[in-house]
Protein backbone atom coordinates (compact mmCIF):
# COMPACT_ATOMS: atom_id res chain seq x y z
CA UNK A 1 0.00 0.00 0.00
CA UNK A 2 1.43 3.38 -1.06
CA UNK A 3 2.20 5.88 1.69
CA UNK A 4 -0.36 8.69 1.77
CA UNK A 5 0.53 12.31 1.17
CA UNK A 6 1.01 14.12 4.48
CA UNK A 7 -1.01 17.34 4.44
CA UNK A 8 -0.74 19.55 7.51
CA UNK A 9 -0.20 23.13 8.59
CA UNK A 10 3.49 22.38 8.01
CA UNK A 11 2.83 21.99 4.29
CA UNK A 12 2.76 18.82 2.23
CA UNK A 13 5.25 15.98 2.09
CA UNK A 14 5.23 12.67 0.28
CA UNK A 15 7.04 10.27 -2.03
CA UNK A 16 7.62 11.83 -5.43
CA UNK A 17 5.71 10.09 -8.21
CA UNK A 18 3.42 8.36 -5.72
CA UNK A 19 1.65 10.48 -3.12
CA UNK A 20 3.32 13.71 -4.27
CA UNK A 21 2.57 14.36 -7.94
CA UNK A 22 2.23 17.33 -10.26
CA UNK A 23 -1.44 17.84 -9.46
CA UNK A 24 -0.80 18.04 -5.70
CA UNK A 25 2.07 20.51 -6.19
CA UNK A 26 0.03 22.72 -8.50
CA UNK A 27 -3.04 22.75 -6.30
CA UNK A 28 -1.12 23.44 -3.09
CA UNK A 29 0.77 26.30 -4.75
CA UNK A 30 -2.54 27.73 -5.96
CA UNK A 31 -3.92 27.48 -2.44
CA UNK A 32 -0.96 29.48 -1.14
CA UNK A 33 -1.40 32.15 -3.83
CA UNK A 34 -5.07 32.51 -2.89
CA UNK A 35 -4.32 33.02 0.80
CA UNK A 36 -1.40 35.45 0.88
CA UNK A 37 -1.67 39.21 0.90
CA UNK A 38 -0.88 40.91 -2.42
CA UNK A 39 2.75 40.88 -3.48
CA UNK A 40 5.57 38.81 -4.88
CA UNK A 41 6.28 35.27 -3.73
CA UNK A 42 9.71 33.66 -3.58
CA UNK A 43 10.20 30.14 -4.92
CA UNK A 44 13.17 28.00 -3.96
CA UNK A 45 14.18 24.47 -3.06
CA UNK A 46 16.77 22.23 -1.53
CA UNK A 47 19.03 20.16 -3.75
CA UNK A 48 16.87 17.07 -4.38
CA UNK A 49 16.66 16.27 -8.12
CA UNK A 50 12.86 16.24 -7.96
CA UNK A 51 12.96 19.79 -6.68
CA UNK A 52 13.70 21.21 -10.12
CA UNK A 53 10.39 20.28 -11.68
CA UNK A 54 8.46 20.91 -8.48
CA UNK A 55 9.89 24.43 -8.33
CA UNK A 56 8.87 25.04 -11.95
CA UNK A 57 5.36 23.77 -11.22
CA UNK A 58 5.06 25.97 -8.15
CA UNK A 59 6.28 28.97 -10.11
CA UNK A 60 3.78 28.29 -12.91
CA UNK A 61 0.91 27.98 -10.45
CA UNK A 62 1.84 31.27 -8.78
CA UNK A 63 2.26 33.03 -12.13
CA UNK A 64 -1.14 31.77 -13.27
CA UNK A 65 -2.63 33.38 -10.16
CA UNK A 66 -1.11 36.73 -11.13
CA UNK A 67 1.78 36.60 -8.67
CA UNK A 68 5.24 37.94 -9.39
CA UNK A 69 7.68 35.10 -8.66
CA UNK A 70 11.18 35.71 -7.32
CA UNK A 71 13.32 32.66 -8.07
CA UNK A 72 15.93 32.13 -5.34
CA UNK A 73 17.18 28.83 -6.77
CA UNK A 74 18.69 26.20 -4.48
CA UNK A 75 19.12 27.70 -1.01
CA UNK A 76 18.93 26.57 2.62
CA UNK A 77 15.55 26.81 4.31
CA UNK A 78 16.58 29.63 6.71
CA UNK A 79 17.87 31.65 3.76
CA UNK A 80 14.31 31.79 2.45
CA UNK A 81 13.23 33.64 5.57
CA UNK A 82 16.10 36.12 5.23
CA UNK A 83 15.26 36.72 1.57
CA UNK A 84 11.51 37.12 2.05
CA UNK A 85 12.09 39.91 4.55
CA UNK A 86 14.83 41.57 2.51
CA UNK A 87 12.70 41.51 -0.64
CA UNK A 88 9.52 42.61 1.21
CA UNK A 89 7.73 39.67 -0.41
CA UNK A 90 4.23 38.50 0.47
CA UNK A 91 5.60 35.08 1.29
CA UNK A 92 7.61 32.16 0.02
CA UNK A 93 7.26 28.59 -1.19
CA UNK A 94 10.22 26.30 -0.51
CA UNK A 95 10.42 22.84 -2.09
CA UNK A 96 11.97 20.54 0.50
CA UNK A 97 11.49 17.33 2.43
CA UNK A 98 13.91 18.44 5.14
CA UNK A 99 15.68 15.41 6.65
CA UNK A 100 13.63 12.74 4.82
CA UNK A 101 15.31 10.34 2.35
CA UNK A 102 15.72 11.08 -1.36
CA UNK A 103 12.37 9.65 -2.57
CA UNK A 104 10.53 12.32 -0.57
CA UNK A 105 9.85 15.93 -1.31
CA UNK A 106 7.39 18.56 -0.15
CA UNK A 107 6.33 22.18 -0.05
CA UNK A 108 7.02 24.48 2.90
CA UNK A 109 5.29 27.84 3.23
CA UNK A 110 6.54 31.21 4.46
CA UNK A 111 4.73 34.40 5.41
CA UNK A 112 5.76 38.03 4.82
CA UNK A 113 7.67 38.19 8.12
CA UNK A 114 10.07 35.51 6.89
CA UNK A 115 8.83 32.81 9.21
CA UNK A 116 7.15 29.54 8.43
CA UNK A 117 3.42 30.22 8.22
CA UNK A 118 1.83 29.96 11.69
CA UNK A 119 -1.18 27.77 12.39
CA UNK A 120 -3.93 30.21 11.36
CA UNK A 121 -2.73 31.19 7.86
CA UNK A 122 -1.24 27.76 7.24
CA UNK A 123 -4.53 26.13 8.20
CA UNK A 124 -6.37 28.26 5.64
CA UNK A 125 -3.97 27.13 2.92
CA UNK A 126 -4.39 23.51 3.97
CA UNK A 127 -8.19 23.78 4.04
CA UNK A 128 -8.25 25.43 0.62
CA UNK A 129 -6.12 22.62 -0.77
CA UNK A 130 -8.30 19.91 0.76
CA UNK A 131 -11.60 21.59 -0.08
CA UNK A 132 -13.53 21.88 -3.32
CA UNK A 133 -12.10 25.31 -4.00
CA UNK A 134 -11.71 26.14 -7.68
CA UNK A 135 -8.73 28.44 -8.04
CA UNK A 136 -9.47 30.95 -10.76
CA UNK A 137 -6.47 31.91 -12.90
CA UNK A 138 -5.58 35.46 -13.83
CA UNK A 139 -6.54 36.70 -17.27
CA UNK A 140 -4.16 36.80 -20.20
CA UNK A 141 -3.07 40.30 -19.25
CA UNK A 142 -2.80 39.62 -15.51
CA UNK A 143 -0.33 36.76 -15.34
CA UNK A 144 2.70 37.10 -13.12
CA UNK A 145 6.32 37.33 -14.18
CA UNK A 146 9.48 35.65 -12.93
CA UNK A 147 12.73 37.27 -11.92
CA UNK A 148 15.81 35.74 -10.39
CA UNK A 149 17.52 36.74 -7.16
CA UNK A 150 21.14 35.68 -6.68
CA UNK A 151 21.96 37.68 -3.55
CA UNK A 152 20.14 35.64 -0.90
CA UNK A 153 23.18 33.67 0.30
CA UNK A 154 25.20 36.87 0.67
CA UNK A 155 22.40 38.51 2.67
CA UNK A 156 22.32 35.52 5.00
CA UNK A 157 26.08 35.56 5.57
CA UNK A 158 25.99 39.31 6.25
CA UNK A 159 23.27 38.86 8.88
CA UNK A 160 25.10 36.11 10.76
CA UNK A 161 28.43 37.95 10.67
CA UNK A 162 26.81 41.16 11.91
CA UNK A 163 25.15 39.30 14.81
CA UNK A 164 28.54 37.80 15.70
CA UNK A 165 30.06 41.29 15.62
CA UNK A 166 27.34 42.64 17.93
CA UNK A 167 27.94 39.78 20.38
CA UNK A 168 31.69 40.39 20.50
CA UNK A 169 32.57 36.96 19.14
CA UNK A 170 33.60 37.83 15.58
CA UNK A 171 37.22 38.76 16.30
CA UNK A 172 37.73 35.96 18.86
CA UNK A 173 36.57 33.43 16.25
CA UNK A 174 38.88 34.92 13.63
CA UNK A 175 41.80 34.81 16.04
CA UNK A 176 41.19 31.27 17.32
CA UNK A 177 42.58 29.50 14.27
CA UNK A 178 39.79 26.94 14.03
CA UNK A 179 39.96 24.16 11.46
CA UNK A 180 36.51 22.66 10.78
CA UNK A 181 35.18 19.88 8.56
CA UNK A 182 31.86 20.76 6.90
CA UNK A 183 29.67 17.85 5.79
CA UNK A 184 27.06 19.26 3.42
CA UNK A 185 25.98 15.73 2.40
CA UNK A 186 24.99 17.01 -1.03
CA UNK A 187 22.31 19.24 0.48
CA UNK A 188 21.54 22.91 0.01
CA UNK A 189 23.69 24.19 2.87
CA UNK A 190 27.25 23.30 1.89
CA UNK A 191 28.01 26.38 -0.23
CA UNK A 192 26.62 28.79 2.37
CA UNK A 193 28.49 27.07 5.20
CA UNK A 194 31.80 27.43 3.38
CA UNK A 195 31.05 31.06 2.52
CA UNK A 196 30.13 31.92 6.12
CA UNK A 197 33.05 30.13 7.73
CA UNK A 198 35.40 31.84 5.29
CA UNK A 199 34.03 35.21 6.47
CA UNK A 200 34.58 34.09 10.06
CA UNK A 201 38.23 33.29 9.31
CA UNK A 202 37.79 29.55 9.82
CA UNK A 203 39.82 27.05 7.81
CA UNK A 204 37.41 24.52 6.32
CA UNK A 205 37.67 20.97 5.05
CA UNK A 206 34.71 20.51 2.67
CA UNK A 207 33.01 17.10 2.55
CA UNK A 208 30.34 16.69 -0.14
CA UNK A 209 29.48 20.38 -0.02
CA UNK A 210 28.22 20.52 -3.61
CA UNK A 211 24.45 21.08 -3.63
CA UNK A 212 23.82 18.19 -6.01
CA UNK A 213 21.27 16.16 -4.04
CA UNK A 214 23.58 13.17 -3.74
CA UNK A 215 23.17 12.09 -0.12
CA UNK A 216 26.25 10.00 0.68
CA UNK A 217 24.89 8.98 4.08
CA UNK A 218 21.31 8.94 5.44
CA UNK A 219 20.16 12.55 5.57
CA UNK A 220 18.79 12.92 9.08
CA UNK A 221 21.72 13.98 11.31
CA UNK A 222 21.35 11.36 14.05
CA UNK A 223 23.98 9.24 15.75
CA UNK A 224 23.37 6.10 13.71
CA UNK A 225 23.34 8.01 10.43
CA UNK A 226 26.58 9.83 11.24
CA UNK A 227 28.55 6.72 12.21
CA UNK A 228 30.39 6.77 8.88
CA UNK A 229 31.55 10.33 9.53
CA UNK A 230 33.56 9.48 12.65
CA UNK A 231 36.63 8.26 10.76
CA UNK A 232 36.31 11.06 8.19
CA UNK A 233 36.41 13.76 10.87
CA UNK A 234 39.11 11.98 12.84
CA UNK A 235 41.30 11.65 9.75
CA UNK A 236 40.86 15.27 8.72
CA UNK A 237 42.81 16.67 11.64
CA UNK A 238 40.16 19.23 12.57
CA UNK A 239 38.96 20.81 15.79
CA UNK A 240 35.36 19.78 15.12
CA UNK A 241 32.93 18.82 12.39
CA UNK A 242 29.67 20.45 11.32
CA UNK A 243 27.04 18.28 9.63
CA UNK A 244 23.96 19.65 7.84
CA UNK A 245 20.71 18.02 6.82
CA UNK A 246 19.52 18.40 3.18
CA UNK A 247 17.63 21.68 3.58
CA UNK A 248 20.12 23.00 6.15
CA UNK A 249 17.89 23.91 9.05
CA UNK A 250 19.59 21.53 11.50
CA UNK A 251 23.17 21.33 12.72
CA UNK A 252 24.96 18.32 14.18
CA UNK A 253 28.40 18.74 15.74
CA UNK A 254 31.18 16.16 16.05
CA UNK A 255 34.33 16.62 18.11
CA UNK A 256 37.83 16.31 16.65
CA UNK A 257 37.83 12.56 17.29
CA UNK A 258 34.60 12.14 15.34
CA UNK A 259 32.43 11.55 18.40
CA UNK A 260 28.81 12.69 18.14
CA UNK A 261 27.54 13.85 21.56
CA UNK A 262 23.92 14.07 20.35
CA UNK A 263 21.81 16.58 18.48
CA UNK A 264 20.62 18.23 21.71
CA UNK A 265 24.07 19.70 22.34
CA UNK A 266 23.86 22.12 19.41
CA UNK A 267 21.28 24.33 21.10
CA UNK A 268 22.71 23.85 24.59
CA UNK A 269 26.20 24.95 23.52
CA UNK A 270 24.85 27.88 21.53
CA UNK A 271 22.69 29.01 24.44
CA UNK A 272 25.51 28.64 26.97
CA UNK A 273 27.69 30.99 24.96
CA UNK A 274 25.18 33.69 24.12
CA UNK A 275 23.28 33.85 27.43
CA UNK A 276 26.53 34.41 29.31
CA UNK A 277 27.12 37.58 27.27
CA UNK A 278 23.56 38.68 26.49
CA UNK A 279 21.16 37.38 29.16
CA UNK A 280 17.49 37.00 28.31
CA UNK A 281 14.72 34.44 27.77
CA UNK A 282 15.36 31.18 25.95
CA UNK A 283 12.42 29.50 24.19
CA UNK A 284 12.46 25.78 23.44
CA UNK A 285 9.83 23.17 22.68
CA UNK A 286 8.42 20.43 24.87
CA UNK A 287 10.59 17.77 23.22
CA UNK A 288 13.90 19.51 23.88
CA UNK A 289 16.38 18.23 26.44
CA UNK A 290 16.55 19.69 29.92
CA UNK A 291 20.17 20.52 29.07
CA UNK A 292 19.17 23.80 27.46
CA UNK A 293 16.79 24.57 30.32
CA UNK A 294 19.56 23.94 32.86
CA UNK A 295 21.95 26.15 30.88
CA UNK A 296 19.44 29.01 30.94
CA UNK A 297 18.83 28.59 34.65
CA UNK A 298 22.58 28.59 35.36
CA UNK A 299 22.78 31.97 33.60
CA UNK A 300 19.84 33.34 35.56
CA UNK A 301 17.62 33.32 32.47
CA UNK A 302 14.05 32.18 31.96
CA UNK A 303 13.36 29.15 29.80
CA UNK A 304 9.94 28.92 28.19
CA UNK A 305 8.60 25.75 26.54
CA UNK A 306 6.15 25.61 23.65
CA UNK A 307 4.50 22.83 21.65
CA UNK A 308 6.69 21.17 19.04
CA UNK A 309 7.00 22.98 15.73
CA UNK A 310 9.02 25.88 14.52
CA UNK A 311 5.96 28.15 14.33
CA UNK A 312 5.14 27.56 18.01
CA UNK A 313 8.71 28.32 19.07
CA UNK A 314 8.67 31.54 17.05
CA UNK A 315 5.37 32.54 18.67
CA UNK A 316 6.99 32.02 22.07
CA UNK A 317 10.09 33.96 21.10
CA UNK A 318 8.04 36.92 19.95
CA UNK A 319 5.78 36.85 23.02
CA UNK A 320 8.70 36.69 25.47
CA UNK A 321 11.20 38.78 23.50
CA UNK A 322 13.62 35.91 23.55
CA UNK A 323 17.35 36.28 23.00
CA UNK A 324 17.47 32.81 21.45
CA UNK A 325 15.16 29.97 20.61
CA UNK A 326 15.36 26.56 19.10
CA UNK A 327 14.61 22.88 19.15
CA UNK A 328 16.60 19.91 20.33
CA UNK A 329 16.93 18.50 16.83
CA UNK A 330 19.87 20.82 16.14
CA UNK A 331 17.85 23.94 15.35
CA UNK A 332 18.88 27.38 16.63
CA UNK A 333 17.07 30.68 16.03
CA UNK A 334 18.41 34.20 16.55
CA UNK A 335 15.67 36.80 15.95
CA UNK A 336 18.23 39.28 14.60
CA UNK A 337 18.93 36.91 11.70
CA UNK A 338 15.55 35.29 11.15
CA UNK A 339 12.60 33.32 12.46
CA UNK A 340 13.74 29.97 11.03
CA UNK A 341 15.92 27.21 12.49
CA UNK A 342 19.37 28.29 11.35
CA UNK A 343 22.47 26.07 11.56
CA UNK A 344 24.66 28.94 10.40
CA UNK A 345 23.69 30.93 13.48
CA UNK A 346 24.49 27.77 15.43
CA UNK A 347 27.94 27.53 13.87
CA UNK A 348 28.82 31.09 14.80
CA UNK A 349 27.53 30.81 18.38
CA UNK A 350 29.26 27.50 19.08
CA UNK A 351 32.56 28.71 17.63
CA UNK A 352 32.22 31.96 19.54
CA UNK A 353 31.65 30.14 22.81
CA UNK A 354 34.70 27.92 22.24
CA UNK A 355 36.85 30.87 21.21
CA UNK A 356 35.98 32.87 24.32
CA UNK A 357 36.37 29.97 26.74
CA UNK A 358 39.48 28.49 25.16
CA UNK A 359 37.93 25.03 25.57
CA UNK A 360 37.89 22.23 23.06
CA UNK A 361 34.46 20.98 22.08
CA UNK A 362 34.75 17.87 24.25
CA UNK A 363 35.71 19.98 27.26
CA UNK A 364 32.73 22.29 26.70
CA UNK A 365 30.39 19.30 26.48
CA UNK A 366 31.81 17.71 29.62
CA UNK A 367 31.19 20.96 31.52
CA UNK A 368 27.43 20.77 30.85
CA UNK A 369 25.01 18.95 33.18
CA UNK A 370 24.71 15.22 32.61
CA UNK A 371 21.44 14.13 31.03
CA UNK A 372 20.61 11.14 28.85
CA UNK A 373 17.84 11.63 26.31
CA UNK A 374 16.51 8.76 24.22
CA UNK A 375 14.34 9.25 21.15
CA UNK A 376 12.27 6.47 19.65
CA UNK A 377 9.35 6.14 17.26
CA UNK A 378 6.68 3.57 16.56
CA UNK A 379 3.95 3.18 13.91
CA UNK A 380 0.78 4.89 15.00
CA UNK A 381 -2.89 4.37 14.22
CA UNK A 382 -4.00 7.90 15.01
CA UNK A 383 -7.46 6.80 16.17
CA UNK A 384 -5.76 4.95 19.04
CA UNK A 385 -3.86 8.01 20.31
CA UNK A 386 -6.42 9.30 22.89
CA UNK A 387 -6.73 5.90 24.58
CA UNK A 388 -2.96 5.50 24.62
CA UNK A 389 -2.38 8.89 26.24
CA UNK A 390 -5.02 8.13 28.88
CA UNK A 391 -3.24 4.87 29.70
CA UNK A 392 0.06 6.72 30.07
CA UNK A 393 -1.44 9.18 32.55
CA UNK A 394 -2.78 6.30 34.61
CA UNK A 395 0.64 4.65 34.59
CA UNK A 396 2.39 7.76 35.96
CA UNK A 397 -0.34 9.35 38.11
CA UNK A 398 1.98 11.48 40.25
CA UNK A 399 3.90 13.06 37.37
CA UNK A 400 3.06 16.54 36.10
CA UNK A 401 1.17 16.31 32.81
CA UNK A 402 1.45 18.80 29.96
CA UNK A 403 -1.06 18.09 27.19
CA UNK A 404 -0.31 20.98 24.85
CA UNK A 405 1.42 18.62 22.42
CA UNK A 406 0.56 14.97 22.82
CA UNK A 407 1.42 14.16 26.42
CA UNK A 408 4.52 15.14 28.39
CA UNK A 409 4.89 13.70 31.89
CA UNK A 410 7.60 15.06 34.17
CA UNK A 411 8.97 14.33 37.63
CA UNK A 412 12.16 15.16 39.47
CA UNK A 413 13.66 11.98 38.01
CA UNK A 414 13.06 13.00 34.40
CA UNK A 415 10.33 13.14 31.77
CA UNK A 416 8.69 11.27 28.92
CA UNK A 417 6.70 12.61 25.98
CA UNK A 418 4.50 10.85 23.44
CA UNK A 419 3.22 12.76 20.44
CA UNK A 420 1.99 12.10 16.92
CA UNK A 421 4.32 13.29 14.17
CA UNK A 422 2.95 16.09 11.98
CA UNK A 423 4.70 14.77 8.90
CA UNK A 424 4.86 10.97 9.24
CA UNK A 425 2.38 8.21 10.30
CA UNK A 426 4.30 7.54 13.50
CA UNK A 427 4.38 8.44 17.18
CA UNK A 428 7.55 9.92 18.61
CA UNK A 429 8.54 8.86 22.13
CA UNK A 430 11.19 10.79 24.02
CA UNK A 431 12.45 10.17 27.53
CA UNK A 432 15.21 11.83 29.53
CA UNK A 433 16.88 11.19 32.86
CA UNK A 434 20.29 11.28 34.47
CA UNK A 435 20.32 7.49 34.07
CA UNK A 436 19.94 5.85 30.66
CA UNK A 437 18.35 2.80 32.25
CA UNK A 438 15.48 4.92 33.56
CA UNK A 439 14.79 6.58 30.20
CA UNK A 440 14.93 3.25 28.38
CA UNK A 441 12.58 1.62 30.87
CA UNK A 442 10.04 4.42 30.54
CA UNK A 443 9.99 4.12 26.75
CA UNK A 444 9.47 0.38 27.03
CA UNK A 445 6.58 0.91 29.42
CA UNK A 446 5.01 3.48 27.10
CA UNK A 447 5.17 1.19 24.08
CA UNK A 448 3.70 -1.71 26.05
CA UNK A 449 0.66 0.44 26.91
CA UNK A 450 -0.23 1.19 23.27
CA UNK A 451 -3.69 -0.19 22.38
CA UNK A 452 -3.57 -3.07 19.94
Amino acid sequence: MAEALIVSISGVRGIVGESLDANAALRFSQALAANLEPGAVTVSGDSRPSGRWLMRLASAALESAGREVIDLGIVPTPTVGVAVRRLVAAGGLHVTASHNPSPYNGLKLFGPDGRVLPAGPAGRVRDAYLGDTRFLPAGWDGCGKVRSCHEALDWHVEAVVEAARQDGILNPIRQAGFRVLVDGNGGAGGPLALKLLGELGVETVPWHCEADGDFVHPPEPTGDNLASMASVVRGAGVDLGFVLDPDADRLAILDGEGNFPGEEYTLALAADGILARRPGPLVINLSTSRLSEMVAQSRGCACIRTPVGEAHVVDGMIAHRAVLGGEGNGGVMDPRVGWVRDPFVGMALVLGSLALSGKKLREAIDALPKQVILKDKTPLVRENLPAWLAALKRNWPDWTADERDGLRLESAAGWIQVRASNTEPIARIIAESEQETDARRWIGQAVSLMPV
